[in-house]
């Protein structure tokens, strides 16, 4: 009888464990969720995330270099370039060489700032998830 006793309160002391370790992931869960939630949306969208990275580490970059660096189209590029710019996060200057127009694209201070935000957000979260 004391046996089955000792073995229950085993048991029980597990389960205890258990539950604990279990709201400890659950409150760890909820967390990473509300940081994901609050992810920078402007740059979190893959094409977005790859033109900001790629003037990350270029001066600049034409219209065309970017296309052919993130193997899109025209008109995917195009949308994309717009919404970060409306953001405030690259600039563009157009020009002609000889007759050919010329779309360039860089970096804004703003557009650094929100990428490095950004990045410590992501290591955060993949922090948050492995810990």
């Amino acid at each position: 009888m004391a046996r089955r006793s000792r073995e229950s309160a085993v048991a029980g002391r597990e389960s205890v464990v258990e539950s604990r370790k279990a709201a400890i992931e659950s409150r760890r869960m909820a967390a990473s969720s509300r940081a994901a939630v609050d992810l920078d949306r402007v740059i979190h969208e893959r094409l977005r995330l790859g033109i900001v990275s790629a003037l990350a580490v270029n001066d600049r970059l034409s219209f065309n270099e970017l296309k052919r660096l993130l193997d899109t189209t025209d008109g995917n590029l195009s949308v994309h370039a717009r919404k970060l710019e409306d953001a405030d996060y690259i600039a563009c200057e157009k020009s002609f060489a000889g007759r050919v127009p010329k779309t360039e694209y860089r970096l804004t201070a703003a557009g650094r700032r929100a990428l490095e935000r950004y990045l410590a957000h992501m290591e955060a979260i993949i922090k948050a998830v492995r810990d």
